[in-house]
């Protein structure tokens, strides 16, 4: 990395212009003032210029590589959207390089790699975040206090559904079709983390049975239904779909969580951002009623984005570092060794993560 003076602007380096890196470009960086996309890096030459003719950028802000660039401009941090598969070498490649890393998720796709890259982030003193944005919404804040606060007692069991239709483009142009656990790694993903977050407790063991129909486009599981056991005996059901002809949920999907002195129910993440969120709470057999939620001026990928840029500037560490999503990360990891083995499996055990 190229020394300069401090600003209070985090100057950062995007690695990975494709589909999803170029919607950070769009949407995800513009809102937050404390960022400074310096350069941009994409191993693939063809994405790497279609973004740079996208964005206007000169030569000079554009490389193949993370050592490369980092060699020749300025800055502070990395934010690698790259493919999941390039998520750990780039992050490594990254942080050896001198940069703190702001990687999307799924961190990686089993704690073993994941945690080459904490490891290594831990030994350099970098700040290592992953970006599971579904935490930064109004709805998911309040479900986590209210549980927290001990509104509605001792959780005895939580249920979350999460229906879309994604399955009408030809199967020979939907790169979506092919990628690897396209539900439990590509969404579920989410739901594991806020599984985590809203209940503060770690998943023991998991048991996915794939129900996908004879006609899905999908090579591996676009639909499933899940039993987690997470600690204290509390158990969790998830039914996730793809290719669902029901009522369309959010992306959050549908949860409820019912306890000892009544139920809280959530929903949210919507494509119209915090405005969609909803979250009711019954107490004592009594109708739910609406619960006010919190204004997020910033939310999703900005507001962990925003996170990132005062963590490295010596502010608080962000919600989720690297090693704290390492409890969802193998809840994600034996998952899919259920789906693929039918039986129940053990999720590993972490400790000391939770956040």
């Amino acid at each position: 990395m190229v020394d300069g003076d401090e600003t209070k602007r985090t100057r950062i380096i995007h690695v990975g212009l494709g589909g999803w890196g170029g919607d950070w470009e769009r949407r995800a960086i513009p809102p937050v003032p404390e960022v400074d996309r310096v350069a941009i890096v994409d191993a693939h030459e063809p994405t790497l210029r279609a973004a740079q003719k996208t964005l206007g950028l000169p030569d000079e802000m554009c490389f193949s590589s993370v050592t490369e660039a980092a060699e020749n401009v300025q800055a502070e941090g990395a934010l690698v959207t790259a493919p999941m598969d390039f998520h750990v070498p780039v992050t490594l490649e990254a942080l050896d390089a001198g940069l703190h890393v702001l990687v999307e998720k799924p961190f990686a796709g089993t704690v073993a790699e994941a945690r080459t890259a904490v490891e290594r982030a831990e030994e350099l003193g970098l700040v290592l975040q992953v970006s599971q944005n579904y935490r930064f919404y109004p709805g998911a804040q309040t479900v986590r206090k209210l549980i927290a606060d001990g509104e509605i007692g001792d959780l005895s069991v939580v249920h979350v559904d999460f229906r879309r239709w994604d399955h009408d483009a030809p199967v020979d142009s939907y790169r979506h079709y092919q990628f690897p656990h396209p539900l439990i790694y590509d969404m579920a993903i989410h739901h594991f983390d806020l599984l985590r977050m809203t209940t503060g407790r770690e998943a023991v063991s998991v048991y996915a049975k794939v129900t996908d129909p004879t006609w899905s486009k999908y090579a591996e599981e676009a639909s499933a239904v899940l039993v987690i056991e997470l600690e204290g005996g509390l158990v969790a059901s998830y039914r996730g779909s793809w290719v669902s002809r029901a009522e369309q949920t959010f992306w959050d999907g549908e949860w409820s969580f019912e306890g000892e002195k009544g139920l809280v129910t959530l929903a949210g993440r919507g494509d119209r951002g915090p405005v969609d969120d909803a979250v009711t709470l019954g107490l004592g057999g009594k109708p739910a009623k609406p619960v006010a939620l919190p204004d997020m001026p910033l939310w999703g990928r900005s507001a962990g984005l925003r996170q990132f840029a005062a963590a490295v500037q010596g502010g608080a560490a962000p919600d989720v570092t690297g090693r704290s999503n390492l409890g969802s990360v193998a809840l994600m990891e034996a998952a899919a060794r259920s789906a693929s083995s039918g039986q129940v499996e053990a999720v590993e055990r972490i400790g000391g993560t939770l956040a």
